[in-house]
């Protein structure tokens, strides 16, 4: 046993910054005891994702970044819910509130900060909280459930991702702030603008230029009242203004304190032994409110703590790129110009983005992007290195011919350092992740996510991460990183589909047979996919094989738990007639159907249909099918537009229509949900659409990759267009190349993230022929396509096959 003392370690707070550090010392191998003390009664958990939370599309348990193990497996002892009273410098122990006295040889304070409340009067009402943890999450969760009107005081960061988090929970949302520009500490006017815009677009309404003077009310909050006058109503508020360090520990014990925790250049405070990292600690004056600079104070320390030989903490050049509600955002350095600047911009208001490059004496010191953040990495590096501008990295910026050069590229990996944060919300570093792929023989991105933490967290990280990955592996990555499309082959989508162009292949089973399938009748998940792939490569010849499709699609309706089906005839553009509801009512009478639904995409559904009765119900209905069951366009959503909306400035209800009538029946690689809006007031929620269409006075704007479900993505824009028919064409290649690119069962919110929306902007908006190819492609489909329950109803033996208790039933 070996006889080295372990000097004990304290670390007081269980946030990033803490946590992080203790990671970077258990890397090191330092020889400490380590006792965490926490506020909360959680784990570890990621505070950048709380927006997540509060809209509802993750769970405490899915930002946990360490769990109760991880302290467990590394014998670390962790007390929850307990706060720290001060530290007795002389005796060398830290006390707390529930009366615990913890010796230590060395302290870590990593109290990070807390909300700054507004001292107005009514600024204690019931009703009005911060937003920095999880217990505030809880709070606004409740009261979305009773209350509708929410004011967020704040326009930077955290005040944006309340608003956006309380208007998806359906409430009204505006946000009030002081300035007359949203967060205008990373952001210049025109930045700022086109975001507030982008915001205005999702719901979320703006009061700027505002002084908050009063909270009105009784017990409860009703409102604010301005500076000049005016009110607001309001039943819950979110104090979002900014935040104040938590020194109150430090202050106790007689630490040096200012705004912060004073620390120097090794993050020592003014008490040997006792040391501050993270919002908490001031450095050279400046208190970071941002990640990064976080665990570049976190590596400082835990070099220093674990006696390994490194570079002091000199500051940190702040950088930010954040996706506020879905807008790619990106600042680093300076960003206000001055007369000692020279700028570079570009503005593209049809694309809505955004370049801002800020020189001084030649040297490149900050920028701002906006919709487009693929020169974030480089740019940051820029600043960094203090890097001069050169003729190469104006042009490979500004993307434009380069003389003699054609378009050159300023950045490679090669060029990044070692220690440049690549997963801000973890910390981990270019060197952390290369090392974890030459020394431990990682291949994927998954298992660099385990091992580093990089990707696990909001996943912005993860196309740097994989040119890493390819960078280190080189002409190994593919094979070494490549999945198959499930267990029975360990060939990907694009080589099964290369492989049945390059054969001739035409059935499931052939591809499986010359592909050398592990399993030769496949499995549920390659089957459906491998029919797919055959259909969409051959729409004339392809044969139907009704053993591949899933049960509902076989049944042309959804079966439910109890074995009975919905039927759910097709109302195009969420628009019908009384003889057809006259109709539905009657089916729905005859045949005891228990429930009828007014579903989200405007339409009916007649639950609780029996098997043997379905092929009467579709004949009795004569409507078409809505596909309600199929991998296929489900439905067009549309306002009542122009016709009858005095704020609609195009035919939304035509133009739906139209859509849906043209494109139904078409096999998708999921199910696929349209919307069309007269104006931009989005009332059909074309935000959360594969293809959201917005009217407006020039003509429409196109959103793609939006999605409603479990994991929810609002629409990026794709691109405006002036006229009916050009709408139609870009909707239509838009649809084919998502049906000829992506992977099986992947919605376009997933395609749109993986295939890069410049990349398909390059593919359809960019390339004309390939556009007119796309929509020969996909009219060449449609030719092919039937309406399935008139199929059936034409079929005596597919009757007879696939709903066996049926009497043959004669056809109109």
């Amino acid at each position: 046993m070996s006889n080295i003392k372990r000097e004990q370690l304290v670390v007081i707070g269980n946030g990033i910054a803490g946590i992080s550090t203790v990671e970077q010392i258990i890397k090191l191998g330092g020889s400490f005891d380590i006792t965490v003390i926490g506020q909360e009664p959680h784990p570890n958990y990621n505070r950048i994702m709380l927006s997540y939370v509060l809209e509802g599309s993750k769970t405490l348990d899915d930002i946990v970044l360490n769990d109760w193990k991880w302290y467990e497996d590394n014998r670390i002892t962790l007390h929850t819910d307990v706060t720290v009273t001060g530290i007795d410098g002389e005796r060398k122990i830290v006390e707390t509130d529930k009366g615990m006295t913890i010796p230590y040889d060395k302290v870590i304070i990593a109290t990070g900060s807390s909300p700054f409340i507004l001292p107005v009067p009514g600024s204690d009402k019931e009703g009005v909280i911060g937003f920095r943890n999880i217990a505030d999450c809880a709070q606004m969760l409740q009261a979305a459930q009773t209350y509708k009107k929410a004011a967020v005081i704040g326009g930077g960061l955290l005040g944006l991702e309340a608003a956006k988090g309380l208007v998806s929970l359906g409430m009204d949302v505006t946000v009030v702030h002081l300035m007359q520009d949203i967060m205008e500490s990373q952001l210049d006017h025109t930045a700022s603008e086109m975001l507030q815009r982008e915001l205005e677009g999702q719901g979320i309404r703006f009061l700027l230029g505002k002084q908050t003077t009063e909270i009105l009310g009784d017990a409860r909050v009703t409102g604010l009242r301005f500076k000049d006058g005016g009110e607001l109503k309001a039943d819950l508020v979110v104090m979002a203004v900014g935040i104040r360090p938590n020194i109150a520990a430090a202050q106790q014990s007689g630490i040096k304190v200012n705004r912060g925790i004073v620390v120097n250049d090794y993050l020592q405070t003014s008490v040997p032994d006792v040391y501050a990292v993270g919002e908490c600690s001031e450095h050279r004056g400046v208190c970071y409110g941002l990640v990064a600079p976080l665990f570049e104070q976190g590596q400082v320390l835990a070099k220093h703590l674990c006696g390994v030989e490194g570079q002091p903490y000199e500051g940190s050049i702040v950088s930010t790129k954040l996706k506020i509600s879905g807008v790619d955002v990106f600042s680093a350095g300076e960003f206000m110009e001055y007369a000692e600047h020279s700028v570079i911009t570009a503005k593209d208001d049809w694309r809505k983005t955004y370049k801002k490059i800020l020189i001084r004496d030649n040297i490149i010191v900050g920028a701002i992007l906006f919709g487009d953040v693929s020169d974030s990495a480089s740019l940051q590096s820029m600043i960094r290195k203090q890097t001069a501008m050169t003729e190469e990295i104006y042009h490979s910026i500004m993307g434009t011919e380069c003389a003699g050069k054609g378009k050159g590229k300023a950045f490679s990996l090669e060029q990044m350092p070692d220690d440049e944060i690549v997963c801000g919300c973890n910390g981990v570093t270019k060197k952390a992740i290369v090392d974890a792929v030459t020394l431990q023989g990682l291949t994927t991105v998954d298992e660099i996510k385990v091992c580093t933490g990089a990707t696990r967290s909001c996943g912005g990280c993860k196309p740097v991460v994989e040119q890493i990955l390819q960078s280190v592996l080189g002409d190994g990555f593919k094979m070494a990183g490549k999945q198959g499309i499930c267990a029975c082959t360990t060939l990907d989508r694009d080589e099964i589909v290369a492989e049945i162009r390059a054969k001739g292949l035409t059935t499931t089973k052939e591809v499986m047979h010359v592909l050398g399938f592990s399993h030769p009748e496949g499995c549920s998940k390659c089957r459906p996919a491998i029919h797919y792939y055959l259909a969409m490569l051959n729409p004339v010849t392809h044969q139907e094989e009704m053993e591949s499709r899933f049960v509902n699609e076989r049944m042309n309706a959804n079966i439910q738990k109890d074995g009975t089906y919905t039927v759910v005839p097709r109302m195009y553009g969420g628009v019908t007639t009384p003889e057809d509801l006259k109709k539905i009512a009657d089916v729905s009478l005859k045949y005891d159907v228990k429930v009828v639904k007014v579903t989200g995409g405007q339409r009916l559904d007649l639950i609780g249909v029996k098997k043997e009765d379905l092929p009467k119900v579709w004949e009795e209905l004569d409507m078409p099918s809505g596909y309600a069951y199929a991998k296929s366009l489900r439905t067009v959503k549309t306002c009542v537009g122009s016709q009858f909306c005095r704020f609609g400035t195009q035919d939304s209800m035509g133009m739906g229509a139209f859509l849906e009538e043209k494109f139904e029946r078409l096999d998708f690689l999921a199910k696929f949900k349209m919307a069309v809006n007269g104006c931009p007031r989005n009332c059909a929620e074309s935000c959360t659409k594969d293809i959201g269409i917005v009217g407006n006075d020039g003509g429409w704007e196109i959103f793609i990759g939006g999605n409603g479900g479990t994991k929810a993505r609002l629409a990026d824009s794709f691109c405006k267009v002036r006229t009916d028919e050009e709408l139609v064409e870009i909707c239509g290649a838009v649809m084919q190349y998502y049906r000829e690119t992506g992977k099986y069962l992947e919605r376009t919110s997933e395609w749109v993230e993986r295939m890069g929306l410049t990349n398909i902007r390059t593919a359809i908006l960019d390339d004309p022929k390939q556009r007119k190819e796309l929509v020969e492609r996909i009219e060449l489909a449609l030719a092919q396509v039937e309406d399935p329950w008139k199929k059936v109803l034409n079929d005596e033996k597919l009757r007879g096959t696939l709903y066996q208790d049926v009497r043959p039933v004669s056809s109109k």
